[in-house]
């Protein structure tokens, strides 16, 4: 294929640079808008544009370890011209409507506190009391115009006593409706868990699953645009039912292990000078699957 058609646009500008530049195109980060995750963000960006209301909408969005949950966070984060990375271009700026924390391993509210102030870099002292970083917390989200506080890995909130569970989602409450804001919470199934156990959070909370990969037309959309993105010099067929299955079985399901597997995969054939992904390459790439990881774990474990 003289014109290169299987390759995106800035593939195709890597097609000839040297191995070692063509693999590290390969391992960088690349966005796939896969429909799952565009929806998603479009539940996000509708929150950003949602009327201030005494009951503001949230959004809690679950799914496996590693199937792209923060993915889709960073990109509609990246998609809002007036936030970075991580608050921190913005201590002088006067609206920061997206706030992004994680939830601590072991959660307290004086400790989200002080996570919620550092992540508008506002100072304050460690030896504040509770209700002077509240009053902060609550004066400066009013000042900026916060409209969302996302808060990844929700689940945390389980490594709590189910006393200290209720008092921090009494926080969460109390905040949404203080601040007329709206909460994104994000982790795992068990971030569901515990939203449920206060029955007014959970009636707030709209549901947005991410689940493991099946075999599909969704599924053979994801692999056939990610390879577009890959610098080889040969098309790679990866949407044959025999690879496709291959890569779904062997990822165990998630777009982390999918993109994972596949990253693996194509640096191998770059030096091997296969210039494609197919079963040989598949096959011998070096890749463990989460169960084959876990196993040789524990196999050390048990030495």
């Amino acid at each position: 294929m003289s014109n290169f058609s299987y390759l995106t646009e800035s593939a195709r500008v890597a097609f000839r640079l040297p191995d070692e530049q063509r693999i590290q195109k390969i391992i960088s980060e690349h966005w796939i808008g896969y429909t799952r995750a565009i929806q998603v963000i479009h539940k996000l960006e509708m929150l950003c544009n949602h009327p201030v209301k005494v009951r503001m909408p949230n959004l809690l969005i679950t799914g496996p370890t590693n199937n792209g949950k923060t993915m889709i966070i960073e990109k509609f984060r990246r998609n809002q011209k007036n936030i970075g990375k991580d608050n921190q271009h913005y201590t002088d700026v006067e609206n920061i409507p997206i706030i992004f924390v994680q939830m601590p391993a072991e959660p307290s509210a004086a400790r989200f506190y002080s996570m919620l102030l550092e992540a508008i870099n506002t100072p304050f002292r460690r030896t504040n009391r509770l209700a002077d970083l509240e009053q902060m917390t609550l004066n400066i989200f009013k000042r900026v115009g916060v409209k969302i506080l996302i808060i990844d890995e929700l689940h945390n909130l389980l490594a709590g006593s189910t006393q200290k569970q209720q008092v921090f989602l009494n926080l969460l409450r109390f905040l949404g409706n203080e601040l007329r804001i709206s909460l994104v919470g994000v982790g795992t199934k068990d971030a569901y868990l515990a939203i449920r156990s206060d029955d007014q959070l959970e009636n707030r909370f709209e549901p947005q699953l991410l689940p493991r990969w099946e075999y599909g037309e969704d599924y053979l959309r994801l692999l056939a645009s990610y390879v577009k993105t890959m610098p080889l010099r040969q098309p790679s067929i990866i949407t044959q039912p025999s690879i496709a299955e291959f890569i779904l079985e062997k990822s165990e399901g998630t777009i982390g292990e999918i993109v994972m597997l596949l990253k693996n995969s194509a640096q191998l054939a770059i030096e091997s000078g296969e210039e494609c992904i197919n079963l040989n390459v598949l096959s011998k790439t070096n890749y463990l699957s989460p169960s084959q990881r876990r196993k040789m774990y524990q196999y050390e474990l048990s030495k």
